[in-house]
């Protein structure tokens, strides 16, 4: 035994080591809640559209604000020109430049003293945000939006060389251009023409879009975070609430595969009500089920073998006794011995062989609507027709017209019912009377056959159902049945969803009344 047992520890071993390198549901489940939380972090690209949104309204904005402070310029004396050209700067918080047709600087609220335009420089950015720079860099790659160009100062008198101012002078309209400043953030310019003048251009350095749009994304950062960890939290809870229970009873299983069904006791998981619960209840019943099943398997293999070796013995006596015996008698009875025991073994294997192939057949076959009531009355005609021996009289008590239908397969429970009057016929006593009846009974057909003769010991009426195990009558040769007559007979009635037993007479007198009880099939 110890070979075996080293066998079977190491396929264990080896069928852990291929369930441990197969994927668990642990990571699915992780991977499921993490892509939508991916679908939360679509947010991120939400901004950017927002961003965009935000910045095409400022850009429209600077394009009527700039028309609004030209006409002001163009109404304004050349001695109050600096004062509303301050004015105006202080009150839009913009840098307004004027410049002639040349593109010479007429004038600047920058040199006025108005320094509301400055431009950080992110190496001496106070706030560090670099993080948040990097992060602007890497949605503005991953959304594809197109990179403004870095905002540089021109010359003093270079007016020409801002797009805007150019664009104004040629077409007298109201261009306007985004900007990136050194931190990232928008700057905007817009100019417009002033007739007989030149043009004018404002600048704004739009910081307050990046700081609205970087406050919302380290708010939806916050929320995300919160959300990644609790999904985590509860999926790893999930997982194990799911996985932990499935590995246990695959280990049962793949235990119960290896042959050691007796020694595996599979969780029943009580705790549980769910559709896990239910499975491991389900592999537990069936484990149990499976566990009798081997265990009736063993019983009937040695039932069998002993039931053989007692034929076989005298078979073997009888033809050994035959090249010994002389006497044309002897031989005679030998031979009769030798036939005895020839018919027995065939009967035994015969019996054996259905026995053996019953629960099979029966989990195969086709259940399809039986008249039980005309099956037993059919066999009762078929046994008188043979003829009852010793004046024994047979009732069939039962509702004229009335069908007793059941689902089922007619030729197994017709061996039933032809067992049951058999064995009736074999231990009435003479001029015994043999009383069959068939009721139906809610939603159950119940036949009973009722018999005058020694009747069942009620310590043996669970016994006589058991393979092999025979009582008969005393004037009866022996060897004559095989014992599996009302084993096969239970067997059938289990199939079919009912069952069978003796019980105790009413009427006290001596006999045995056996009870089969079915499910009656459903009326249309």
């Amino acid at each position: 035994m110890a070979p075996v047992t080293a066998s079977r520890t190491n396929s264990e071993r080896d069928l852990a080591l291929k369930w441990s390198n197969r994927v668990s549901l642990t990571p699915r489940i992780l991977a499921v809640n993490i892509f939508a939380l991916a679908l939360l972090g679509s947010g991120f690209f939400y901004l950017d559209s927002y961003r965009s949104r935000i910045v095409d309204s400022r850009v429209a904005e600077a394009r009527g604000e700039v028309r609004l402070i030209a006409q002001a310029i163009a109404s304004a004396t050349p001695e109050r020109r600096d004062l509303l050209v301050l004015s105006l700067a202080r009150d839009t918080g913009t840098r307004i430049r004027l410049f002639d047709e040349d593109g010479k600087l007429i004038t600047d609220s920058h040199e006025l003293g108005l320094r509301n335009l400055v431009l950080r420089d992110p190496d001496k950015d106070p706030f560090n945000q670099s993080t948040a720079r990097f992060l602007d860099a890497v949605i503005d790659t991953v959304v594809g939006t197109d990179r403004p160009p870095l905002y540089r100062e021109k010359p003093r008198d270079g007016g020409m060389e801002w797009p805007d101012v150019r664009t104004a002078r040629e077409t007298h309209g109201t261009p306007a251009t985004v900007w990136r400043a050194p931190d990232r953030t928008p700057v905007i310019t817009a100019a417009a023409p002033i007739t007989q003048l030149g043009v004018v251009m404002t600048t704004v350095n739009a910081r307050d879009i990046t700081q609205t749009v970087r406050s919302e994304r380290f708010r939806l950062s916050v929320v995300l975070a919160i959300v990644s960890l609790l999904s985590i939290l509860l999926s790893l809870f999930l997982a194990r609430t799911i996985v932990r229970p499935l590995r246990r009873l695959a280990r049962a299983a793949v235990r119960v595969r290896l042959g050691r069904a007796r020694e595996v006791v599979v969780p029943r998981l009580p705790e549980r009500s769910d559709e896990i619960g239910m499975l491991a209840r389900a592999l537990s019943d069936m484990s149990q089920a499976l566990r009798a099943r081997i265990d009736a398997t063993e019983s009937f293999a040695a039932d069998v073998t002993h039931e053989l070796k007692n034929p076989l013995a005298s078979l073997r006596s009888a033809v050994e006794g035959l090249s010994k015996v002389k006497d044309p008698e002897l031989q005679e009875q030998l031979l009769a011995i030798v036939r005895d025991d020839v018919h027995r073994l065939d009967r035994l294997i015969t019996d054996i062989s259905d026995a053996s192939r019953l629960d099979a057949q029966l989990s195969r076959a086709t259940f399809e609507p039986v008249d039980v009531g005309a099956m037993i009355q059919a066999l009762l005609d078929q046994r008188e027709a043979r003829g009852l021996a010793n004046g024994i009289r047979i009732v069939f008590d039962r509702r004229p017209n009335a069908p007793l239908i059941v689902l089922g397969e007619g030729a197994r429970l017709e061996r039933v019912f032809e067992n049951l009057i058999e064995n009736a016929v074999s231990f009435s006593p003479p001029n015994g009377l043999i009383t069959i009846s068939a009721v139906s009974y809610r939603e159950t057909l119940v036949v009973r056959v009722e018999d005058e003769g020694p009747g069942v010991p009620e310590e043996a009426r669970d016994a006589i159902f058991r393979r092999f195990h025979s009582v008969r009558p005393e004037s009866e040769a022996f060897g004559q049945h095989s014992g599996l007559g009302l084993a096969i007979a239970r067997t059938i009635v289990e199939g079919h969803q009912g069952s069978i037993s003796v019980e105790t007479r009413e009427d006290r007198l001596r006999g045995a009344r056996f009870v089969v009880r079915l499910p009656l099939a459903e009326r249309d």
